[in-house]
């Protein structure tokens, strides 16, 4: 654990989490996590926040601080008491008590990120990507590549990483490490997380980079003290990631929540899945980019990236070209019964609107809010409230660090409950 200096965070890292739903898993488990999550805490307020007795905390806390994942640090005196007595002491994680990446492959870009264990960014890289589905061993390489260049610049070697994640569009199976389909991988059931391990010689865990979306908010965002919301990500895809009860609900198979692959219309667009009618396919980037060559008159789909065709056309729709107005005008509707169907399935406390279309999308949420109000049922308590977030490329690389510290936490103290499904 040497090579990096611990400090302080005033704030932590990780859900805030201390209500009595988290009382399966080991007690030591739970005192590192709230101390990283509130981020300077002393034993009493651990003791009293779990709801154990300050008795059960000391001898856990000695020995997290004996094996390294703890430090202690002196709390700042009250008004009226400098002087008196030994200064009060808290509980800080140590910095250097696990180091991990995040890497998000994307079908346009693949980002990263290194954090140590309070949170703290090492390193980030952007590099570019060429779309359309690769050979694993390809994306395996590009992964390897990018890790690596991150260590670098963090200063440490990839092998002392405590784990990699690794965050991708399509259906996937974080459990088992396989992916079942996605549009960044040719082939489908692939076991990309042996692969992973094999070429990193490191613990690898794999999610849908939805899912990512809901760890960054739950472990660095607005969604760390709430027990319960719901994030729908607008890009070149659709996703959808739910957060029930401090945790991450996946499904039976890792596969839940599939917002973007619900039906809207019998026989519809074709959707890049291989269905049709997806929701994805009247409101993601490559939708709205196949519908901006009819209406702007381009040349047929390949003339320019979708991201250029998209700015083009929100250009367009601003300055009240009515065709392409018409196109953002239905994808808001589409927006709008997608959402409204999240909030008639799970009643989240908050909806959070997240992505890269954020940009462009966030000029039209008024106007989506007020037609998800019509398709809610009606309870007379209201739509919960709508955040739009979008925090940049890096967004999705936050989660999938978030997951892999999650799981070195896991893995080092105790094992314990990660996801509600």
């Amino acid at each position: 654990m040497d090579g990096l200096k611990a400090t302080v965070s005033a704030e932590g890292c990780g859900p805030l989490n201390a209500d009595a739903s988290d009382l399966g898993r080991p007690l030591r488990l739970r005192i590192f996590d709230y101390v990283r999550a509130s981020g300077l805490v002393s034993r009493s307020q651990i003791a009293k926040d779990l709801r154990v007795s300050p008795g059960s905390v000391s001898p856990l806390a000695a020995e997290l601080i004996e094996q390294g994942y703890l430090r202690e640090t002196s709390l700042p005196r009250g008004t009226g008491d400098a002087g008196r007595g030994r200064p009060p002491v808290a509980l800080v994680a140590r910095a250097d008590a696990f180091v991990v990446a995040g890497v998000k492959i994307a079908d346009r870009q693949i980002t990263g990120i290194v954090i140590d264990s309070t949170g703290r960014q090492l390193a980030s890289m952007k590099r570019s990507a060429t779309p359309g589905p690769h050979p694993l061993d390809d994306q395996i390489e590009r992964l390897a590549g990018i890790v690596g260049e991150m260590c670098a610049m963090a200063g440490i070697a990839p092998g002392n990483l405590s784990a990699v994640g690794v965050g991708l569009p399509g259906f996937v199976d974080h459990a088992a490490g396989h992916v079942f389909w996605s549009p960044v991988l040719d082939g489908r059931n692939l076991p990309v997380v042996a692969a992973a391990q094999a070429h990193l010689g490191v613990p690898v865990v794999i999610d849908n980079d939805a899912n990512l979306v809901a760890l960054a908010e739950l472990w660095f965002g607005v969604g760390r003290e709430m027990p319960d919301f719901a994030v729908v990500t607008i890009e070149h895809g659709v996703g959808t990631g739910i957060v029930l009860d401090h945790r991450l609900f996946r499904g039976a198979h890792g596969v839940g929540l599939e917002l973007g692959h619900t039906k809207v219309q019998l026989d519809g667009a074709l959707c890049r899945c291989g269905q049709r009618g997806c929701l994805e396919a009247y409101i993601s980037d490559y939708a709205l980019a196949r519908e901006a060559e009819t209406a702007l008159r381009l040349p047929v789909m390949g003339s320019a990236p979708a991201d250029e065709l998209i700015e083009r056309l929100f250009t367009e729709a601003r300055n009240g070209h009515a065709a392409a107005q018409s196109i953002f005008d239905r994808a808001g509707r589409y927006l709008a019964l997608g959402l409204a169907n999240v909030v008639n399935l799970f009643d989240p406390s908050l909806l959070i609107l997240s992505g890269d279309r954020m940009r462009y999308d966030d000029h039209f949420v008024g106007e989506t809010l007020e037609q998800m109000r019509s398709m809610v049922l009606d309870t007379g308590l209201g739509v919960p409230p709508l955040k739009i977030h979008e925090w940049g490329t890096l967004l999705w690389a936050h989660g999938a660090a978030a997951l892999a510290l999650s799981s070195a936490t896991e893995t080092a103290l105790g094992g314990g409950r990660e996801t509600a499904g």
